[in-house]
């Protein structure tokens, strides 16, 4: 009969996050997981059969954290949705930059192009795209192009933001959202109106 376990796989999972949350994702080892439970190793293999799976569940659980800052970003009444989106990546990389880093800063493999990165990387990409098309008015090609360019612009700001390179206020992050956004729309427009 197998050991009974010690940690639930809840327990596990919300340890082996906050390792990850306070000392960045090469921290998350069998031994230092089992001290930060005050354990040894030996309690986690009751539970999940490698650290493969724990670090599959782990990505999946920083994956839903980020996912209520998007659907925050989504529901905001007070600017676009795409705009609150921007403003709610950048806030997950201020806030959680070991797991921004996680999720958006490691090597991808296979390695995506760029039409297929943000599909790859991002759950929450449907709604985006949606939410994009509806408020406008542009049809899924444009929608994408608009997007893809302004994620590069946003995951530009988060990047500096979670690696403490620089500091923006929410407001200066607004405005050049905004900006950007403006010129890539006038380009789109320009581009429709033909020569």
């Amino acid at each position: 009969m197998p050991p009974k376990a010690k940690f639930t796989r809840s327990e596990l999972i919300q340890a082996a996050l906050d390792l990850v949350r306070s000392k960045g994702a090469d921290a998350l080892t069998a031994r230092a997981l089992g001290q930060r439970l005050g354990s040894s190793a030996r309690p986690i293999f009751t539970v999940f059969q490698s650290m493969d799976e724990v670090w599959q569940e782990v990505t999946q659980a920083a994956r839903e954290l980020y996912a209520g800052y998007i659907q925050e970003g989504l529901s905001q009444d007070k600017m676009p949705a795409f705009k609150g989106v921007g403003m709610a990546y950048i806030r997950f990389a201020l806030t959680e930059p070991k797991l921004f880093h996680l999720l958006f800063m490691t090597e991808q493999v296979p390695k995506p192009g760029l039409a297929n990165v943000l599909p790859a990387i991002d759950d929450s990409y449907p709604q985006i795209l949606s939410s994009v098309q509806e408020h406008y008015s542009l049809d899924q090609a444009k929608a994408k192009w608009l997007y893809r360019h302004l994620w590069i612009y946003t995951h530009g700001i988060a990047v500096l933001c979670a690696t403490s390179l620089c500091t923006f206020s929410p407001g200066e992050t607004g405005q050049m959202l905004t900006e950007v956004c403006r010129a890539m729309l006038r380009e789109i427009r320009d581009v429709d109106a033909g020569p």
